[in-house]
């Protein structure tokens, strides 16, 4: 069937078209050294038969790290030693591995990194806070090199590739967005496509200049958003056409931003966890605790949208038809029935999934041995909210004990 035919995403011909895609693993040291579990956790998902690996988000500058704590850098060469044998272990298992390429921009807390926050303008992120401070035309030029020689690292790594993260609200999310793009300079936004794409188009130009043609370049986007002025189908379609004419060599289409984090993933709002483990939102006393059980939970439950399967299928499907580069589609895939059917329909080309691989690391495995699984995960969230916490990701599912 095809969803297990070999399929080529650039120079690099996958196994099949199943592709865990970047989630966080809380697997680092303070200086951004990836530990043994990242190691690890990378074995035991190339073993399980899966085609492609794209890691949790990396920083390319320390003024870009999360607030989450155990982050991976890769900032500087000396990470390129911590990160050989990973690839290396990935690819016994005839596995490709890319490397998540980020900087949070606004999306971040001063409070946990002790750096700065630097942002597209001085818009402050409703969830994050913080009143960030806005990049110099030349600092953004530095931002571009840094994400440039970042790629040169991973590929220095053995990675098969990088994924540029343009999406979910991150730095160069805010520099597509209208509604936080506020630049007068060369990076705001432009009159025709209403969208701010210099940016992101110059860092795709300067990791090709350093990486060469060979080096996989993929490009993670969200299909709207859920600021009061949206993302339109209209800017959307802009995106795909720009990156149809950088040719980068795969798009993952996602949905979404960190400030309504829960409509990235969608599922179970997990509220008790949130308020106990969410450093923007936890309380100490019982009467604030309870307030904000409260509270937090209407809000949430208010802006929440369902959990349906294929839930961004009809961006990827839009997507698809724009471009001849392969389209990765994540959120809301569970069933075999239904992957085998986005495929074979020509609809999309990958599949990738998050929150399955973290409940069921053998997924592939068992996708390949019975056509008809059902992943097991039950969209309860719990794994996504304690990223906030100093625990490794792992799923919950059977732990009441938080």
């Amino acid at each position: 069937m095809k969803l297990f035919e070999p399929a080529l995403i650039g120079s690099c011909r996958l196994k099949n078209r199943i592709i865990r895609s970047a989630t966080f693993e809380g697997m680092a040291d303070q200086q951004g050294h990836p530990l043994q579990e990242y190691r690890l956790l990378y074995k035991e998902l190339a073993s399980g038969s899966v085609g492609g690996i794209i890691t949790g988000f990396v920083y390319i500058s320390p003024d870009g790290r999360a607030m989450h704590p155990g982050q991976v850098g890769i900032d500087r060469q000396e990470m390129v030693e911590y990160l050989l044998p990973v690839t290396d272990e990935v690819h016994k298992y005839d596995c490709k591995i890319f490397m998540q390429l980020a900087h949070t921009g606004r999306q971040t807390r001063k409070k946990e990194t002790g750096q700065d926050i630097w942002g597209v303008s001085k818009k402050k992120s409703l969830y994050f806070g913080g009143s960030p401070r806005v990049l110099s035309t030349e600092q953004v030029y530095l931002l571009i090199k840094r994400f440039a020689e970042a790629a040169s690292y991973a590929q220095a790594a053995g990675f098969d590739g990088v994924q540029v993260h343009a999406a979910h609200g991150y730095l160069i999310h805010q520099f597509l967005l209208p509604t936080i793009n506020r630049r007068n300079d060369e990076f705001g936004i432009d009159a025709k496509s209403r969208i701010g794409t210099r940016f992101l188009g110059l860092v795709i130009d300067q990791i090709r200049k350093k990486c060469g043609q060979d080096f996989a370049l993929l490009v993670k986007a969200s299909g709207s958003d859920d600021y009061f002025t949206r993302f339109t189908t209209e800017q959307f379609v802009s995106l795909i056409q720009f990156l149809d004419v950088q040719k980068v060599d795969g798009i993952e289409i996602s949905y979404g931003t960190m400030d309504n984090a829960l409509n990235i993933f969608r599922g179970e709002i997990p509220h008790k966890v949130v308020i106990k483990h969410n450093p923007v939102f936890k309380a100490n006393n019982g009467i604030t605790k309870m307030l904000y059980n409260a509270l937090i939970y209407c809000l949430m439950r208010r802006k929440l949208k369902p959990f349906t399967p294929a839930y961004n299928l009809k961006y990827a499907e839009l997507a698809k038809s724009l471009t001849g580069i392969p389209i990765i589609s994540v959120g809301g895939f569970r069933k075999g029935e239904e992957m085998r059917r986005c495929l074979e329909n020509g609809v999309i080309d990958f599949i990738s999934m998050c929150r399955p691989f973290i409940c069921e690391p053998d997924l592939a495995e068992k996708l390949e041995h019975d056509r008809n699984y059902s992943a097991k995960c039950i969209n309860c969230n719990i794994c996504a909210i304690m990223c906030d916490s100093d625990q490794p990701t792992r799923c919950y599912r059977n732990d009441f004990d938080l």
